[in-house]
């Protein structure tokens, strides 16, 4: 809570003096009156009366409490204002072909990315992010957003098995995925704009080479990282309800020059442990500052302390008056 007049709360300093005073002489003030013996009032049981006689003065000091938080105004801190945070526009372009099925990473590569992938967008809260999927066709599977939560959705709801359900034909368009990666960040007004494409073979499908889309990205400022998931050899694959070795085959050499070509780097990963430190290399690289103009709003908030300081009040006017009132 933030107040707006916050020098009366300086008010409290004579409050709390009043208090003091209060505890320490001021009912010695009160009219006494001298007898000569007080033996008639021994037998006296006390009224509930002698319990609650300080009640009215808690009461009022609540209420002046109440009356100077009101004074000082009390609001929400929103506001508009300028600060500066670190945010890029960045694209997934991830590889969904059967091939991601491989078990030389666990569970598999595409699982495995996914969960570095989700980890690497929960660490970069102001950045827009966007995720194109390619097989043997590429297609936006989200755009860029400022909403983490809906890209997560997103990447979380990626499967293998979209060539087997007819939605793209199987392959790997490596050069498809980066063209529609780049249509999306082509118009970013972002001085950095970043594609980290990952995949886990060669180019074998699409219209455009990967050579001509990194020519491309150039063109528009976009940095590609490249990224070569599976191990070395072979690796274990699920194939008709059993587990076979099937040859790992990367173009190291297309996604080396991608990379060279955008002023991007290239990467192996041969495990999970790998590819979790390919995307925090990545992390340290791209950290660019921006400016950014945040909008909230003030409200006054002082209406609560306003009602307390009313209902305070009006107590101590009734028990001064009622049950504790005093015989001049």
């Amino acid at each position: 809570m933030f107040f707006s007049k916050i020098g009366y709360l300086l008010l409290f300093i004579p409050l709390a003096a009043y208090v003091v005073w209060y505890i320490l002489k001021g009912r010695k003030l009160e009219p006494a009156m001298k007898v000569s013996t007080v033996a008639p009032f021994l037998k006296n049981v006390k009224s509930y009366k002698n319990y609650i006689i300080d009640l009215p003065f808690v009461l009022r000091v609540i209420t002046l409490s109440m009356v100077i938080i009101v004074l000082a105004r009390p609001q929400s801190t929103n506001r508009w204002q300028n600060t500066e945070v670190e945010g890029i526009d960045i694209m997934l372009a991830m590889d969904v072909s059967t091939s991601m099925l491989a078990m030389d990473l666990t569970p598999n590569r595409l699982e495995a990315a996914k969960k570095v992938a989700a980890d690497f967008v929960n660490s970069r809260p102001n950045d827009n992010m966007g995720l194109t999927i390619f097989a043997g066709e590429s297609f936006t599977q989200c755009p860029l957003t400022i909403d983490h939560a809906v890209m997560l959705n997103m990447l979380n709801s990626v499967k293998c098995d979209i060539a087997a359900q007819g939605i793209i034909e199987d392959g790997t368009a490596i050069g498809m995925g980066i063209a529609n990666a780049v249509s999306r960040l082509k118009e970013s007004k972002a001085k950095s704009k970043v594609i980290i494409l990952l995949t886990d073979g060669s180019n074998n499908r699409g219209e455009i080479s990967p050579e001509a889309a990194a020519e491309i990205a150039k063109k528009f400022g976009v940095r590609i990282y490249t990224i070569g998931v599976g191990t070395n050899g072979t690796a274990p694959y699920p194939y008709g309800g059993q587990v076979v070795n099937v040859p790992v085959e990367i173009d190291e050499t297309t996604l080396n020059k991608i990379a060279t070509i955008t002023d991007g780097n290239y990467y192996r990963a041969t495990s999970n442990s790998k590819l979790k430190e390919v995307y925090e290399k990545i992390d340290k690289l791209e950290r660019t500052k921006l400016n950014v103009k945040e909008f909230s709003t003030r409200e006054e908030e002082f209406q609560i302390f306003a009602f307390i300081a009313f209902v305070t009040l009006l107590l101590e006017l009734l028990l001064r008056n009622t049950i504790l009132k005093k015989i001049p």
